[in-house]
């Protein structure tokens, strides 16, 4: 392929110091040309109009291999540093064009990843409220559902609505408990956390909170938690000392036994049997037997498919699960304990003497558990979690149907 150079035939700009070996006369042949040898094109003294917008330059036509030296000109060199800078400036702006787009996309996707603790707390704050996973407030239903089934079954049938009050203070009392739980599982698995995939980030296992500092805000949590117990009857207060046994030992039943799941039903549910006791001012085991044992087996089913979703790490760890000993068997052993839920809650609505509409909600909760199960992807994380989230609506199908129970017997 053959350069090609412009330059100025001006005796001051351009004096060759060599002869061309071949020239192109009018009459020459074009064919006997190489497009090795280097070509010197003169303008003809013709009337035929010059198209070339030059029309005092000639073009030299150098060969790629000539080894004749030539001489270089200023605005040959001048539109060589003109070429140069653009491509640089062009260069440095895609560059810069680039690394934009980079930023920004990253930023997007650090905002879409922020939850509102990143954007509105103060940064101090933001680990305190992580680890009382106050941006999950899933645990938060689930707590608080069977403390507003019970208040709900308490209350007189006909038109009174439940206690206000005490469905007030038992959501901000299922808040605080969670968190209180959550602190004191952090504690005690911060070893186990930091080498498990899903939850290496929280506080004291990543390390952001020391363990000092945990236990200091666990008795903050502690603390307001009390101040809502105070508020209840003394058999209330009984029954909520002894739920602190069951939150502070929970954390250890994974490394003694497969069915931590259990445990964690007698504990999350027991909020129920405190609901009722607050109303009522003691326990009728007819009724509160029932809700409390379909609670456990609600459990057993949203959790065992939330634990599906740390299996690996649970077994590299040496944890234990309801997920690991039930294995391919999980969806047989949960569509057990969901028939158990339901029939337990069925017993319940009738020793309550309940209204025909409970027994409709429960036809839609079948439903819904049968959905769960039989859709859940055991081995996707995101859908297992997907259906461990949607539980917060079979609580509210239940409250639902309880309240039009009581209010149309």
């Amino acid at each position: 392929m053959a350069s090609f150079w412009l330059v100025s035939p001006s005796p001051t700009f351009l004096k060759p110091s060599f002869s061309l070996s071949r020239t192109l006369s009018a009459g020459a042949s074009s064919s006997s040309s190489s497009s090795y040898n280097p070509v010197t094109i003169t303008s003809s003294s013709s009337n035929a109009p010059n198209t070339n917008p030059y029309p005092n330059a000639s073009l030299l036509l150098l060969g790629p291999f000539s080894q004749r030296r030539r001489r270089w000109s200023p605005s040959c060199v001048k539109f060589d540093l003109r070429r140069r800078a653009h491509v640089s400036r062009s260069s440095s702006s895609a560059s810069t064009g680039a690394e934009k787009d980079d930023d920004e996309a990253a930023a997007k996707v650090s905002v879409e990843g922020s939850t509102w603790i990143d954007l509105y707390l103060p940064r101090q704050a933001r680990p305190y409220a992580k680890l009382a996973r106050l941006d999950k407030p899933i645990g938060t239903w689930l707590f608080a559902w069977p403390c507003m089934w019970s208040i709900t079954l308490a209350a007189t049938p006909g038109v009174h609505l439940p206690d206000i009050k005490m469905l007030t203070l038992f959501a901000f009392g299922a808040l605080f408990v969670r968190g209180a739980a959550c602190t004191i599982n952090d504690l005690l698995d911060r070893d186990i956390d930091a080498m498990v995939e899903r939850t290496k980030s929280r506080p004291l296992a990543s390390g952001v909170l020391t363990p000092f500092q945990g236990l200091c805000f666990l008795g903050f949590q502690l603390l307001l938690g009390l101040g809502l117990l105070l508020q209840l009857n003394n058999y209330s207060r009984v029954l909520g000392a002894a739920w602190l046994l069951l939150i502070f030992t929970y954390p250890l039943m994974k490394r003694l036994t497969y069915w931590p799941q259990a445990y964690l039903g007698l504990m999350m549910n027991w909020g129920g049997l405190l609901g009722w006791a607050a109303v009522k001012g003691t326990i009728d085991p007819a009724i509160m037997l029932p809700l409390y044992i379909s609670g456990v087996f609600w459990t057993l089913v949203y959790d065992t498919i939330y634990a599906h979703q740390d299996k690996e790490d649970d077994v590299k760890v040496g944890v234990k699960s309801t997920a690991l000993r039930f294995g391919d068997s999980t969806k047989k052993w949960i569509t057990g304990f969901g028939i158990m839920c339901i029939t337990s809650l069925a017993l319940a609505g009738y020793n309550a003497e309940i209204g025909w509409a409970y027994y409709a909600s429960l036809g839609v909760a079948s439903g819904h558990l049968a959905w769960q199960i039989w859709t859940a992807d055991l081995s996707s994380p995101l859908d297992c979690n997907r259906k461990f989230v949607s539980n917060k609506w079979f609580g509210a199908i239940i409250f639902i149907g309880i309240l039009l129970g009581r209010l149309l017997p």
